[in-house]
C-alpha cells in the first residue's frame, strides 16, 4: 500500500472536511475575540446632562463634538430624572452641573460595567478641565465588591450557555445527531428542560449564596439561567437535527464565537465595535448578561426585550427540533413503504 493510500485510509473525505471546518472555527474565534476586544473605545454612550438652561444646550453640543464621538449626550430635566434613567438603563451616566459652585458631579453605574463607569469619569474630567471645573463621581448602581469589574454576571451566563450546548451535544451524539422520530425528539426536549432547571438553580446558588459574587434575587437568576440554558440547548439540538454533527460546530459559531465577545461582558456594549455591538443583544450570551446585571444592580429594570430574545431562541429551537423529527419520520415511512412494494421483497405486480 502506497503512502497516498495510507493517507486516504487514515483520513476520510468526511474527516478532512470536518478538520477544515474546525480550522475555520479556530480562525473565526481569533478574529471575533480580538476584533471585538482589542481596542475598547467608548462610542455614542447614552449620557445625560443636567445643567442650567443657559448653558445646557452649549454643553450638550460640546460633549457631542468630543474627538472620537465617545458620548451621545442629551439634556435631562434634573438629577432625580437622571438617576431614574440610569436605573432604567436608558442612559449609562450623567453630568450634573452645579449652578453655584465649581464642582460638578458625574453619575455612573459600575454595576453595568466597571470599565465603562471609569471611562465616563475620565472623559468628563478631561472635558471639564478647560472650563476650570472639578468633578466628583457618584456611583448610583455600584457593582458588588466581590464582583470584580462587574464580570460575574457575564461568566455566569457563559457557564449556562456552555452547559446548554454541551448537554445538547451529548444527547445528540449518544444516539445520533438527527432524531429518528418525534418521540425521541420530545424525550430530548424534556431532558433538556429538566437539565436547564437544574443548571439555572445551581448557577444562581453558586454565584449568590455560596460565593456572594452577585447580589439580587436568587430565584430570578435561577429563572434566567433555566431559560438561557434551554434556549441554547434547543437551538443546538435544532442545528444538529438539521445538519448532523456539523450542527455542533454551528452552535459553537453562534454562541461562543459570535455571542461571547459581543455580550458586553468584558467590555460593555458601548465600548465594542459597531458589528459586535449590533449582534450582541440578539444572541443568548448578550441577552442573558444584560438581564443578569439588571437583576443584580438595576432592580430588574429593562429586561423585557432580552427575555423575549431568549424566549424566541428557545421557541425556535424547540419547534425546529420537533418539525425536523416529524419530517425525518415521514421520509422513513415513505422509504419503508417503497421497500415493501418492491418486487425484490416478495410483492406481486399485476
Amino acid at each position: 500500500m502506497t503512502f497516498a493510500d495510507e493517507v486516504k485510509s487514515a483520513v476520510t473525505t468526511r474527516a478532512a472536511l470536518l478538520v477544515v471546518g474546525v480550522l475555520a472555527l479556530q480562525l473565526l474565534f481569533i478574529a471575533s475575540y480580538v476584533g471585538a476586544l482589542h481596542r475598547p473605545d467608548p462610542t455614542d454612550v447614552a449620557f445625560g446632562v443636567v445643567a442650567p438652561q443657559q448653558v445646557s444646550g452649549r454643553l450638550v453640543t460640546q460633549l457631542s463634538d468630543l474627538p472620537g464621538g465617545p458620548l451621545d449626550p442629551r439634556a435631562v430635566s434634573g438629577e432625580a430624572e437622571a438617576r431614574r434613567q440610569i436605573q432604567n438603563r436608558e442612559i449609562d451616566g450623567a453630568l450634573i452641573v452645579s449652578p453655584t459652585g465649581a464642582t460638578d458631579t458625574v453619575l455612573v453605574a459600575s454595576g453595568g460595567g466597571t470599565v465603562l463607569a471609569t471611562s465616563l469619569t475620565k472623559i468628563i474630567k478631561e472635558a471639564e478641565g478647560p472650563r476650570q471645573r472639578t468633578v466628583r463621581t457618584v456611583d448610583v448602581a455600584p457593582a458588588s465588591p466581590d464582583d470584580f469589574d462587574g464580570l460575574s454576571s457575564f461568566y455566569l451566563v457563559v457557564g449556562w450557555c456552555v452547559g446548554g450546548y454541551l448537554c445538547a451535544s451529548i444527547l445528540a451524539i449518544s444516539a445520533g445527531t438527527k432524531p429518528a422520530n418525534r418521540q425521541r425528539a420530545v424525550i430530548r426536549t424534556a431532558v433538556m428542560a429538566l437539565y436547564s432547571i437544574a443548571g439555572g438553580i445551581g448557577g444562581a446558588v453558586i454565584i449568590g449564596p455560596v460565593l456572594g459574587a452577585l447580589p439580587g434575587s436568587v430565584w430570578a437568576l435561577a429563572g434566567l439561567g433555566a431559560l438561557t440554558v434551554f434556549a441554547v440547548g434547543m437551538i443546538t439540538l435544532a442545528l444538529e437535527a438539521l445538519t448532523g454533527i456539523v450542527g455542533i460546530g454551528l452552535a459553537v459559531l453562534l454562541i461562543v464565537i459570535a455571542g461571547n465577545p459581543s455580550a458586553g461582558g468584558a467590555f460593555p456594549l458601548p465600548m465594542l465595535p459597531d458589528f459586535w455591538r449590533a449582534i450582541g443583544p440578539a444572541l443568548p450570551p448578550g441577552a442573558g448578561t444584560w438581564v443578569a446585571r439588571s437583576i443584580a444592580y438595576f432592580r430588574g429594570n429593562a429586561v423585557t426585550g432580552p427575555l423575549l430574545v431568549l424566549s424566541a431562541w428557545a421557541v425556535a429551537g424547540t419547534v425546529l427540533t420537533l418539525l425536523l423529527s416529524m419530517r425525518r419520520r415521514d421520509r422513513q415511512a415513505a422509504g419503508a413503504g417503497g421497500t415493501a412494494a418492491s418486487p425484490g421483497n416478495g410483492s406481486t405486480l399485476t
